[in-house]
């Protein structure tokens, strides 16, 4: 067992083209958000394992010689199969949770559990640890959150247990796990999304495990090779919807009308592999010309997705503010609602982009301004410039509460600048800017001042951000 703390993240995702059409054999690219889940596993001796998700109000601890005694042999060592009706039952006993508990907080505890006690039974005995997490993406918003919850679980479990070894190297601030690792990964986080949505596609995860963008038809998973990193508008309608019920109304759809339908689908899949050639052209010399095509195939697809029957007035909306800014846009995800991504050219000048995040933010949405490719799961070196902290902050303070600035090789640190060999970027070291001042609370809510929760179990993660500049809805990230 690991004695030192592990900072872990991983990113979100978004579906760039294939939404619905992947339901019928056709393609779609799902692509990382650099919007990313952080997770801090603190190692102890004090015989407890505690849990800690601020984002959903959830905090819980148990006694490590207590779950030991338990009967836990329906969970095999090493064991990656999928969990029966049965075993989800026992899974609950563990937790002494209610049989019919279904909402997504039992569930986030019970993916913990089981991948904590399935990991973990390799070690003479269950370690003591704490493990918070805290999350940039918004849940239920189709953006993979729960992906990147389990594979931040499964990474540090993994790497706490000693089934994959830590890739940080001494001087470096950030780096990822070797191919062989994300396998493990990805498997076991896989598992975790099992437990959550009972059968997921396994997209949303293998793109948290390996980041950039992934190609997905029938059940195969392939990689892009150096997709750009695209900046993006990315919207939240705040529209509920039930992703079931509009795949079935798609579905609906086409018996009803094949003739019409099936063309649409199969039009979507020519945006998807166009979109694909060209992200591959883009990748060795991307030009002003090849932001136009995406644009055409933005407008292309949501046109299409609007024939399906997916859309809503409240993307209609975002379309048109972001088209009255010269900008395009698409709904991402299930669609009836939810969210959008806007392309931003590098052309674009600020004020304009102000404008334009002024207007969606007037119609009540949420927008934040990120980018797209970001790096798979990462672990990175918890920051040495700033002790821990027992007062939450504000973003829209000038600076964290008796924390210093931080120095040019703290920068480092910045994840975003993290590509795919696990290498800060050449320009990762640079002068720290002046953080926005966009009232967003980072702050947790108060509670006991252990290492599992409060504000200075989280105080790591608001010097990450801090160097993130992150700042929440329709700030910088």
């Amino acid at each position: 067992m690991l004695s030192e703390v592990l900072l872990v993240s991983a990113p979100g995702k978004v579906i760039l083209h294939g939404e619905h059409a992947v339901v019928h054999g056709k393609v779609a690219l799902a692509v990382a958000l650099n919007l990313r889940t952080f997770l801090r596993l603190q190692p102890h001796s004090n015989g407890k394992v505690g849990l800690n998700l601020p984002n959903i109000g959830i905090q819980r601890v148990w006694d490590v010689a207590k779950l030991q005694m338990l009967d836990t042999s329906f969970l095999k060592q090493g064991d990656v199969t999928a969990l029966t009706p049965e075993q989800m039952e026992k899974l609950k006993e563990v937790a002494g949770f209610p049989e019919d508990c279904a909402d997504h907080e039992h569930l986030a505890v019970l993916s913990f559990l089981y991948l904590y006690l399935s990991i973990c039974q390799s070690q003479r005995a269950l370690p003591s640890l704490d493990i918070a997490v805290w999350s940039e993406l918004p849940t239920g918003a189709g953006l993979g959150s729960s992906a990147a919850y389990s594979v931040c679980l499964a990474a540090a479990l993994l790497t706490a247990c000693k089934e994959i070894p830590n890739p940080l190297k001494d001087g470096e601030a950030a780096s990822r796990w070797t191919e062989e690792s994300l396998e493990l990964i990805n498997k076991w986080a896989f598992q975790g999304e099992r437990v959550i949505h009972g059968n997921p596609s396994g997209v949303d995860n293998a793109v948290s495990t390996w980041g950039g963008a992934l190609r997905y038809q029938q059940g195969k998973i392939s990689s892009l090779n150096r997709p750009p990193a695209l900046k993006i508008l990315l919207t939240n309608t705040k529209v509920p919807r039930s992703t079931k019920a509009l795949v079935a109304g798609v579905r609906s759809r086409l018996l009803k009308f094949p003739e019409i339908v099936a063309p649409l689908l199969t039009s979507i899949d020519a945006i998807s592999l166009e979109c694909e050639r060209l992200l591959g052209e883009m990748a060795a010399a991307p030009a002003p010309e090849h932001y136009l095509v995406l644009e055409e195939l933005i407008d292309m697809n949501q046109h299409h997705l609007n024939a399906l029957g997916v859309g809503h007035a409240s993307l209609d909306r975002l379309c048109q503010v972001t088209m009255a800014h010269g900008l395009h846009s698409k709904l991402t995800g299930a669609g009836g609602g939810g969210c959008g991504i806007t392309l931003l050219r590098p052309d674009l000048e600020r004020p304009e982009v102000e404008a334009m995040k002024q207007a969606l933010t007037s119609c009540g949405f949420d927008c934040w301004e990120t980018s797209i490719g970001a790096p798979g799961v990462s672990v990175t070196r918890p920051p040495p410039w700033t002790p821990l902290s027992g007062k939450p902050w504000m973003a829209s303070e000038m600076k964290p509460p008796r924390h210093e600035a931080p120095s040019r090789s703290s920068w480092a640190l910045e994840l975003s600048s993290v590509p795919a060999s696990g290498h800060p970027a050449p320009d990762a070291d640079r002068e720290a800017p002046s953080p926005s001042v966009t009232p967003f609370p980072l702050a947790m809510p108060p509670g006991p001042q252990s290492e599992s929760g409060g504000p200075e179990a989280m105080s790591v993660f608001y010097n990450v951000l801090w160097s993130r500049r992150a700042v929440g809805p329709c700030g910088v990230l």
